[in-house]
């Protein structure tokens, strides 16, 4: 079963309408991106802010098709799934770097809301749930972690009864409240920087404008339909969609896929009852259900299966399923749409920026593993400085490697399912089971 639902809640409820041409004639570029979502958006606009004039971003589809407009919203702490996994290759220290960056995403995107009047419905309060013992250690160890990092920002632990203060439901025993983080409409933050790139900036912006043929050199040339770029550099920023068009690239991700729905309007007290915070929530498990109440007060939940990968013939009966198990008195409660996509996955759960080992002027980035929202902000703005000619924390990120997942096109539900049931056998380890 394919899925290509573009009716989603946020195209549904976007505030910004912005429509670019396609490209038809041939140009020039000091930067070219190919990828019109977070990474591509969120890269034009950093090069942009530190000088770079000439930016054209190619985008197959239209701004935000892929998971930048499909995604749960949430802000939330964190790079990656597990730190643990790269700890050999960049060390204690590397570690804590990471750690330390991971926590600058949700005061970048806050920073460019402002910046930008960017009306996107931040909301500040996230909250992590525990349904054991486990993974309530493991919660109070974030805690202590996440208060030695960042004091700017209310972090408290909650357990038993209490965790009913912060979320509607009865079916977890511990909670860790994190007002640093929160929830966005994503699609109009996307085209709020957008937006700010092409007015303010004169960033050139082409839709259904897929990429064709790129040639590297020390120009690169990237042939559209009707039209060329040449270019000093470039960027990969397609993520899930890179439909094999830089082989390299191609090899070191599998896209999995993740599902979500919304509810028909609530009442106000039903959403307060809900989330008594307005915040956004989800578990520490391996694969997480996630979930918050919008600005409409309709409920937002999502998850991915946790062990097997397929899709789901009827999205909304599957994800009404795994909602009833954490709110069951939303049993009347009609569901209004529901839509999936693909998110493209690492071998070690880690996203990939760098450069080209052949070719130093093209960069990329990829493989969010579906925590991208608030991660790419901060990632973006490390490969940023890559392309404008480097710092420590580019080499930082881009050192950690990149392998490739093999029989991934021949056997992509075989593989995704076998990386599941490892990610959860090793969660038991982590007390995040």
């Amino acid at each position: 079963m394919h899925i290509d639902e573009t009716a989603t809640y946020y195209t549904a409820t976007k505030k910004y309408f912005l429509n670019y041409p396609q490209l038809e004639q041939d140009i020039e570029a000091d930067v070219v991106i190919i990828g019109g979502g977070f990474s591509g958006i969120h890269t034009a606009l950093e090069l942009a802010e530190q000088g770079v004039k000439n930016i054209v971003v190619l985008e197959a589809r239209y701004l935000g098709y892929g998971g930048s407009g499909r995604n749960g919203g949430q802000v939330m702490a964190g790079i990656g799934h597990d730190l643990d996994n790269i700890k050999h290759e960049v060390g204690e220290e590397g570690l804590k770097t990471i750690f330390e960056l991971s926590e600058l995403g949700p005061q970048i995107m806050q920073e460019r809301i402002k910046t930008y009047n960017i009306d996107a419905d931040f909301t500040n309060g996230y909250t992590y749930l525990g349904f054991n013992s486990r993974q309530a250690n493991t919660l109070r160890n974030w805690e202590k972690q996440f208060k030695a990092t960042n004091q700017d920002h209310e972090v408290y632990y909650l357990e038993g009864k209490d965790v009913e203060k912060v979320v509607g439901s009865k079916a977890y025993s511990s909670a860790l409240v994190h007002m640093g983080g929160g929830h966005v409409h994503s699609l109009n933050l996307l085209l709020g920087e957008a937006k700010a790139c092409t007015e303010v900036y004169g960033v050139k912006i082409f839709e259904y404008t897929p990429a064709i043929e790129v040639n590297y050199g020390k120009k690169i040339t990237v042939r559209t339909a009707k039209g060329s770029i040449t270019a000093e550099k470039m960027v990969w920023a397609c993520d899930s969609f890179l439909n094999k068009l830089e082989p390299t690239l191609h090899k070191t991700t599998i896209n999995t896929y993740a599902f979500q729905l919304m509810t028909e309007p609530l009442s106000d007290e039903l959403a307060q009852t809900i989330s008594p915070i307005r915040g956004a929530y989800s578990d520490i498990r391996p694969v997480i259900d996630y979930y918050r109440i919008t600005k409409e007060n309709r409920l937002l939940f999502g998850a991915a299966t946790p062990f097997f990968e397929y899709i789901p013939k009827d999205l909304k009966a599957w994800n009404r399923t795994l909602m009833l198990k954490i709110f069951p008195y939303l049993d009347q409660v009609k569901i209004d749409l529901a839509w999936g996509g693909p998110m493209a996955s690492t071998k070690n759960l880690f996203p990939q920026i760098g450069s080209l080992t052949e070719h130093k002027n093209v960069f990329y980035v990829q493989g969010y593993c579906g925590f991208g929202v608030t991660p790419s902000q901060i990632i973006c703005k490390v490969l940023a400085q890559g392309i404008m000619g480097g710092s420590e924390h580019f080499k930082l990120l881009s050192s950690v490697s990149k392998a490739d997942i093999p029989y991934k096109d021949s056997m992509r539900a075989t593989m995704c399912t076998l990386g599941k049931v490892l990610h959860q056998l090793k969660g038991y380890g982590q007390g995040r089971r």
